[in-house]
């Protein structure tokens, strides 16, 4: 009766544990994606145990974004904060950490991604500017300083994801709103630095053309004279004159879905050397040692006599973006929008940058399943049985992140005129088909204002599933 029960209790377990985390929340996924966000919002509602689970951060930063698309951007600001205090607050659970190693990792709670952190302070920062309360968005601009300087440390490899060119662009914006020209140029000066020395490189993505000219305008109104003469022959912008605007809209574009994390299976065959298990699969040029010491002799034979076996790994699925351009039409004048940010790369190359930790953790994982299956085994051969295809049916990757960001990130500044203001926002995808918006702004003299649109459009990957 225990063993029927015990065995019962597994495969409930395997079966409510098998979809991928874009499958477990697919209603919210296709509601988001079709632009019902109200009723993705609902649907969010409905999981609010989520908050005080394994998955709280990314229920916190779903509800966040969610909210600031719905306009309510002070509501928006709870969410994030909350997502905010978590990855400033995280305790690892040990207990959870031993499961995950007889599981899988969504035993534990979803920490957050590097590149999620920093954004979440960004969508905070920008709902603050949309409100006018610039003081609120500096804050948050000095926060992403310090998640910043956090990330240098965190990585050794020499072409490590560790400084955000767009995180620097936004706080030149944010203190140029304040009027605070100086810090401006210098947060600006920043972000052409990790453009050309970083970003060129990493991800293919060079200094934007606006950011030059915010850059210029910058030194200029901080009277950094011999900077702006440096800056212009170094842009070949030579013929570049400050002139005033009657007013500025800051216009960001957030095109497309972020990657999705999938799973990712890949067999590896054991053999023993010198008091090492090698895990090794070499048609993709992988090894790794595991070390026997303080196992059995029993337990060694076992491990070593392993022949080929699965350990799933997460991978991220591109969402490629539907809308490959975009231009805002204004007073007989356009204005290209231009790339700040490809958050799909970033993710990409976060995961890269762990993903020996990663392996490490898996096969360990494998070896401890294996080695409680023969002790078992020993003890009741069904139960052993039963234990075997648990591990193989649990052994799942974490597939857990914000599906929710964008995958590129774009801005222009928009030169108004004081008093009504008309505009065309203007998409194009790949054939040349176009997507017209229209929207109406009124300011005042002086006034900066700020816009995001958001197309939720994606391509259907041509690899891959999740």
């Amino acid at each position: 009766m225990v063993k029927r029960t015990l065995i019962i209790f597994f495969f409930l377990l395997v079966l409510s544990s098998c979809a991928t985390y874009y499958q477990s929340n697919f209603t919210f996924n296709q509601e988001f994606e079709n632009g019902e966000i109200d009723k993705a919002y609902q649907t969010l509602q409905q999981h609010s145990a989520q908050a005080h689970g394994k998955k709280e951060f990314l229920y916190f930063v779903n509800n966040g974004l969610v909210l600031s698309l719905m306009s309510k951007y002070d509501d928006s600001n709870d969410f994030f904060e909350k997502a905010y205090l978590f990855g400033e607050d995280y305790h690892t659970n040990y207990l959870n950490e031993v499961a995950s190693y007889l599981t899988n990792p969504n035993f534990t709670s979803y920490k957050g991604e590097d590149h999620e952190h920093i954004l979440l302070l960004y969508y905070k920062a920008i709902n603050y500017l949309k409100l006018g309360k610039t003081d609120d968005a500096l804050v948050e601009c000095r926060r992403l300083n310090t998640r910043l300087e956090q990330l240098s440390d965190r990585y050794k490899s020499k072409d490590k994801y560790e400084e955000d060119a767009f995180a620097n662009v936004l706080m030149g914006i944010a203190y140029e709103t304040d009027k605070d020209f100086n810090n401006a140029f210098i947060a600006y000066r920043n972000a052409y630095k990790i453009y050309t020395e970083d970003y060129q490189v990493l991800f293919g993505l060079g200094a934007p053309d606006q950011l030059k000219e915010d850059l210029l305008r910058t030194a200029w109104l901080s009277g950094l004279t011999t900077e702006f003469e440096t800056y212009k022959s170094i842009f070949q912008m030579t013929d570049y004159v400050y002139q005033p605007k009657e007013a500025e809209l800051i216009f960001f574009w957030h095109n497309g879905l972020s990657p999705v994390k999938a799973e990712w299976g890949v067999d590896f065959i054991a053999t023993q050397q010198a008091g090492w298990v090698y895990f090794t699969n070499e048609q993709l040029g992988m090894s790794f040692p595991f070390n026997l010491d303080g196992y059995s002799d029993h337990d060694r034979n076992g491990l070593a006599n392993l022949e080929v076996f699965r350990v799933a790994f997460p991978k991220y699925v591109e969402r490629k973006p539907f809308f490959t351009d975009a231009v805002i039409s204004v007073n007989n004048a356009e204005f290209q929008l231009q790339m700040l940010e490809d958050v799909n790369k970033i993710a990409f190359k976060c995961l890269q940058e762990r993903m020996t930790w990663e392996f490490s953790k898996a096969l360990i994982r494998a070896a401890l399943k294996k080695v409680g299956e023969m002790e078992l085994r020993r003890e009741d051969k069904t139960l052993g049985s039963v234990l075997g295809v648990f591990n193989a049916l649990t052994e799942k990757a974490d597939t857990r992140n914000w599906q929710t960001l964008p995958h590129n990130i774009y801005y222009s500044r928009v030169p108004l005129k004081e008093g009504q203001n008309n505009l065309t926002f203007i998409l194009k995808n790949g054939n040349g088909k176009m997507s017209n918006h229209d929207f109406s702004f009124e300011v005042k003299k002086g006034q900066t204002i700020f816009h995001t649109f958001s197309s939720l459009e994606s391509l259907t990957p041509n690899y891959g599933s999740y």
